[in-house]
């Protein structure tokens, strides 16, 4: 899993329904961001929106439907 912030790629580490684990050594402003999903040969993505931004340090993200 991963996540697609302004042209930077992040590991996600756990997703739940309104959160995300990722490492983030900057601070980054709210955005809309994609969640890719690969397991196998099978691959799917969509998009989501970081309401809180990320916080450098901090591995929780808030994870909001895309609106």
């Amino acid at each position: 899993m991963r996540l697609l912030l302004n042209g930077t790629s992040f590991r996600i580490a756990q997703m739940g329904p309104d959160f995300l684990f990722v490492e983030s050594l900057a601070d980054r402003a709210p955005a809309h961001a994609t969640i890719e999903l690969q397991v196998d040969e099978l691959r799917g993505a969509w998009e989501g929106y970081l309401p809180e931004g990320m916080k450098a340090g901090d591995e929780r993200v808030t994870l909001a439907a895309a609106g």
